[in-house]
């Protein structure tokens, strides 16, 4: 039985993307779902598994009509759906009144239930959130009860939060598959049992590294999986080492050319670290060649020739702050603080001159 899980979709949300991507990664985020089903179609795939957070928030009706649309495009796939932390099923949610396609199998109890497929000698288990919080361990007793030869949990949560677990719990509790959605990030739980699938598209900046889905296939008493790369784009956090002699171009230099070796089509974090010439702040405003870029963190300290202002300054109050300085890890907040204390004075002085 070949199967595809996927978790936290987002539909509907709009992520952290720069200027040059914010008004099409919402579009993205469904056509990355889209090519997802296709890929069903293509790979034959007995069930589709979609474990919480299908939207970012609670479904509209002609968002759910455009999703039926493409589940009834594929009726060789039975698909099983629960609702997690963000698509909650609300009292009033279109969730609890939509008609799916026949193929589409959406599990609303707020306690384990299953659905049976005996034609696939299957059924799925799992329960949907009833709000925005749900802090039961419910999925540490949720063992199969034997009704098929084909038992898979669908699950979301674990954080304290949300459906809190271990690890070694879901391990003993001996279903064939535990599909998991609510962490971002693809993750192992049990190997070749029980995943995170991740989010097919990162939405948020700390949402970096690789995002896609899991293809596996249950034979026998075995089961095999893999992890499929799908996103369109990946968050990539970069160090921009700066020196001295850099001014504002040099930085926005080596800021573009660490976007091209990273892919363009990224989008990405700065941080610049290093030393800077104290006569100089960085217009943070003009670093971004590509518009793909959401933060820039300046984190360079000025080279200050510390010795030397200090002879110059003993007994002010500059020279204070500098005596402080020797005494402070030169990674520390407090070293950073002074730094910018020292800073200050200097500007001050260069006003009064």
């Amino acid at each position: 039985m070949k199967f595809i899980h996927i978790a936290d979709v987002h539909l509907g949300a709009s992520p952290d993307a720069g200027s040059a991507y914010s008004k099409s990664r919402t579009q993205e985020i469904w056509n990355s779902f889209a090519g997802i089903i296709e890929k069903c179609r293509e790979e034959e795939a007995d069930i589709l598994l979609i474990a919480g957070d299908l939207f970012h928030r609670q479904p509209l009706l002609r968002e759910l009509k455009e999703v039926n649309f493409l589940f009834a495009g594929i009726p060789d796939t039975d698909i099983f759906i629960i609702a997690g932390n963000h698509d909650y099923l609300k009292k009033d949610s279109y969730y609890r009144t939509f008609s799916w396609a026949e193929n589409v199998h959406m599990i609303q109890s707020e306690d384990i239930t299953c659905v049976e497929i005996p034609r696939l000698k299957l059924a799925v288990y799992g329960l949907s959130y009833v709000q925005k919080e749900n802090t039961k361990r419910a999925y540490d007793t949720a063992y199969p009860l034997k009704k098929q030869k084909y038992e898979i949990l669908l699950a979301h949560g674990g954080d304290e939060k949300h459906i809190p677990f271990k690890a070694g719990d879901i391990a003993a509790l001996g279903y064939d598959y535990a599909a998991f959605g609510h962490i971002h990030k693809p993750q192992e739980l049990v190997p070749d049992r029980a995943y995170f699938s991740g989010a097919p598209e990162p939405i948020d900046k700390n949402d970096t590294g690789k995002h896609g889905y899991i293809m596996g296939e249950i034979t026998g008493d075995s089961c095999r999986t893999t992890f499929i790369p799908c996103a369109m784009r990946e968050y990539v956090h970069l160090d921009i080492p700066v020196t001295e002699d850099m001014a504002g171009y040099g930085v926005r230099e080596a800021i573009q050319h660490a976007v091209e070796g990273n892919g363009i089509h990224n989008i990405f974090k700065i941080t610049l670290t290093g030393q800077r010439d104290p006569e100089i702040l960085f217009d943070l405003t003009n670093m971004d060649s590509y518009g793909n870029i959401v933060e820039i963190v300046d984190n360079t300290k000025p080279a200050y020739d510390f010795d030397k202002l200090y002879e110059q300054n003993k007994g002010n109050l500059l020279g204070k702050f500098i005596q402080d300085l020797y005494n402070r890890d030169k990674e520390s907040i407090e070293y950073r603080a002074l730094c910018e204390g020292v800073q200050a004075l200097m500007e001050t002085r260069r006003g009064f001159k």
